[in-house]
């Protein structure tokens, strides 16, 4: 039988990875990660491409399933469940996708309202209510709900997948690469509307993103991960766990170089 959310400590994190190994073919991405995010704070991860920030998220949603150790949700552990038992608690958990990812054949109306039909115990007459609230949120009007996606500016696109992934009333919310493909004004935007998800509803987020204006401002901590290739064997894969502000005082070079965004030690390493 299925834990439920009733049997387990309120005061535990909401999130719990331990010793998490994913590893594709013969590449290792992830390698003995272990990590807990408490209910209600924002976590932003940063790191280069191709460090497994994407498969992390993933595995959190248990999308790709780890080869070795744990992913916790509320106290369940996701890998041990069966597919309906994972249904139950993905409902619990939103996704914004890099590309917003919306369905081209449905109108904004119906790209919001999918989970509700599926999920929701509303009846079907309340779904329109539910649907035009959730885009107002996000700063769209009634208008667009009969649009096609590709009717509408990437910004918009961004925010109708963000008010999709709000729509169930999630208890954690992942981003992955909220901001990216965005003008500065949209981007931060995005990140004014993060914020207000979090002030209004009781929700813990998990944003994936190389935005470090994005990083800075939305989050209550960052770690970053480093690829594999790049840490010796006994070396931990995150090289840094702590608030924004520590950011600028970080004694380790690479962190630093990534966070001022600065190439000169890496071509140095191409010339070699």
């Amino acid at each position: 039988m299925m834990q439920t959310s009733s049997d387990v400590d309120a005061n535990q994190p909401l999130l719990r990875l331990t010793e998490l190994r994913v590893q594709f073919a013969q590449q290792t991405v992830l390698r003995d990660l272990t990590l807990e995010v408490p209910r209600g704070q924002t976590l932003a991860i940063i790191g280069e491409s191709g460090c497994g920030k994407t498969v992390l998220l993933k595995s959190i949603i248990g999308l790709v399933r780890p080869d070795q150790g744990s992913v916790l949700f509320d106290g369940l552990d996701l890998h041990r469940l069966n597919e309906q038992e994972l249904t139950r608690v993905r409902i619990r958990i939103g996704f914004v996708f890099q590309q917003a990812a919306l369905f081209d054949s449905m109108t904004i109306g119906q790209n919001v309202a999918f989970p509700l039909r599926y999920h929701a115990r509303i009846g079907a007459s309340e779904i329109p209510t539910h649907v035009v609230d959730r885009l107002a949120e996000v700063g769209l009007p009634k208008q667009v709900v009969s649009k096609k996606p590709v009717e509408l500016s990437g910004g918009m696109r961004k925010r109708v997948g963000l008010a999709r992934a709000l729509v169930l009333d999630p208890e954690l919310v992942l981003y992955d690469e909220p901001t990216t493909g965005l003008d500065p004004i949209m981007a931060d935007v995005i990140n004014e509307l993060i914020i207000r998800t979090r002030s209004r509803y009781t929700v813990t987020s998990v944003v994936v993103t190389h935005d470090m204006r994005t990083a800075r401002k939305v989050a209550d901590r960052i770690v970053m991960i480093a690829p594999l290739d790049r840490l010796r064997s006994d070396e931990c894969q995150i090289i840094f766990d702590g608030p924004p502000s520590e950011l600028d005082r970080t004694q380790d070079p690479r962190v630093d170089q990534f966070v001022r965004g600065e190439a000169g030690a890496r071509l140095m390493e191409f010339s070699q």
